[in-house]
């Protein structure tokens, strides 16, 4: 976990840290109203130029790089960055937890998708697309959270990624499982 925060990433942290010990009711967190708090934070502050530091901001060649961030003592939250080039690409897979995306830098793509069927003929149907340009936010909250998402640019995109559980303990990582089944389109696609 990377410690040497900014003072913007420091003043996010407390701004979270607010939010997410106010809204602590199981309700609160199964209606998404948590993770929509959430979002609201991060927006005020994904147009900061200083919110990472250079490090933060360092990709890798092979894959979209993480930079677990901050994990709230008691586990109650988890900030990461995450760096990706171009063509990079998450498996289709959902969380562990509530899940608050914010687009720093570029702009993410995200393909979200239903499982549909059991056993032998289980599939996944697309359901809906979406670009993230700098400074969106969108949340997902379990179950139903199915996706994947990529950086379809031909530059560097950083996201930060806030998620309901402590990731260092979930494997460095808040997938809860990744999804290597087949993609049909819906049926209403001609």
């Amino acid at each position: 976990m990377n410690t040497s925060y900014t003072l913007c990433a420091r003043q996010l942290i407390g701004a979270l840290r607010e939010v997410v010990h106010a809204t602590p009711t199981a309700a609160a967190v199964s209606s998404g109203e948590r993770a929509r708090r959430v979002a609201d934070v991060l927006a005020t502050f994904l147009r900061q130029p200083d919110l990472l530091s250079p490090e933060q901001l360092e990709a890798d060649p092979k894959s979209y790089r993480q930079h677990l961030l901050h994990v709230e003592p008691g586990g109650a939250f988890s900030v990461v960055a995450l760096v990706w080039l171009p063509g990079q690409q998450t498996p289709i897979h959902d969380h562990v937890s509530w899940c608050v995306v914010g687009t720093y830098r570029g702009q993410e793509e995200e393909v979200r998708y239903e499982l549909v069927g059991a056993g032998g003929d289980a599939h996944l149907v697309p359901t809906g697309f979406a670009f993230s340009p700098t400074g969106t936010t969108a949340y997902l909250t379990p179950p139903g959270d199915i996706h994947a998402v990529r950086n379809g640019t031909d530059g560097k995109v950083v996201s930060i990624h806030i998620y309901g559980a402590d990731v260092s303990a979930c494997g460095g990582t808040s997938i809860r499982r990744r999804y290597d089944l087949p993609v049909r389109p819906p049926a209403d696609w001609h």
